[in-house]
């Protein structure tokens, strides 16, 4: 049985205690939280705690916190020699205090409270700084998910940035075309199936081959006149970058 404490009831955190606690072979210690309010949904079914020095014994610690409070929280926690981990995507481990094990439990995706994910599907990438640890860690994650890596500081730092592009940008670019749909009143689930079959073609197509479009085609009349009528400057400025990107990448010039 592996006994572990969740540090921090955000996106991050409440995911891991409903992955967690449907699971036979690990224990949640406890949940601590800096305020009370986000601990009560959670009071009748696991030990709380606002008290950041009311820990008990636990195999793993995890800290799911905002990135910037990452190295606070820990030098703030009374622990000595016990195995802290954060789930951060751009924080080394180094930043974690020397006074415990260091570690990483980082699960690749995109969370909100109110969505359902299937863990299972989540790749996981850990990091430990022994071989011990590591293994416990292994064994965590392979319990909750079916893909799990093990990938040092340097290289999460790598793909948490390109997950930036990949879901964060591209996200931002569905609120844009919602914004275009709306001023123009057209629903924008109009384009849900264009947005299924860009995302399903990568799974046979890498997206260099995957691109269409103006862009690609250095189509200068069509980017021009998009431009026009763009009312944004913002979008304006944001459609003239990725095109010259696009155009650029594959071997045109604007």
């Amino acid at each position: 049985m592996i006994r572990v404490v969740i540090i921090g009831l955000g996106n991050i955190g409440t995911h891991l205690y409903n992955a967690f606690s449907a699971l036979n072979n690990v224990s949640i210690a406890m949940l601590y939280n800096r305020t009370e309010t986000a601990l009560l949904p959670f009071k009748n079914s696991v030990n709380t705690t606002t008290n950041i020095n009311n820990l008990p014994d636990a195999d793993v610690y995890i800290i799911a916190i905002s990135d910037d409070n990452i190295i606070s929280l820990s030098t703030a926690l009374k622990l000595q020699n016990k195995l802290v981990v954060h789930t951060s995507g751009s924080v080394p481990i180094s930043v974690l205090d020397d006074k415990n094990r260091k570690g990483s439990f980082y699960p690749l995706q995109t969370f909100s409270k109110e969505a359902v994910v299937d863990f299972a599907r989540i790749p996981i990438c850990i990091e430990a700084e022994n071989k011990t640890d590591e293994a416990l860690l292994l064994q965590l994650a392979e319990s909750v998910s079916n893909s799990v890596h093990k990938i040092s500081s340097e290289q999460r730092k790598s793909i948490h940035l390109a997950a930036v592009f990949v879901n964060n940008f591209s996200n931002h670019m569905y609120q844009i075309g919602q914004e275009i749909c709306e001023a123009n009143k057209v629903p924008f689930s109009i384009l849900s199936p264009l947005i299924q079959e860009t995302v399903a073609k990568l799974n046979t197509l890498s997206p260099y081959n995957a691109q269409t479009g103006p862009a690609k085609r250095n189509d200068i009349g069509t980017m021009q006149r998009h431009i026009t009528e763009l009312t944004n400057n913002t979008h304006k400025e944001i459609y003239s970058v990725i095109s010259k990107s696009i155009t650029n990448t594959y071997g045109k010039k604007l």
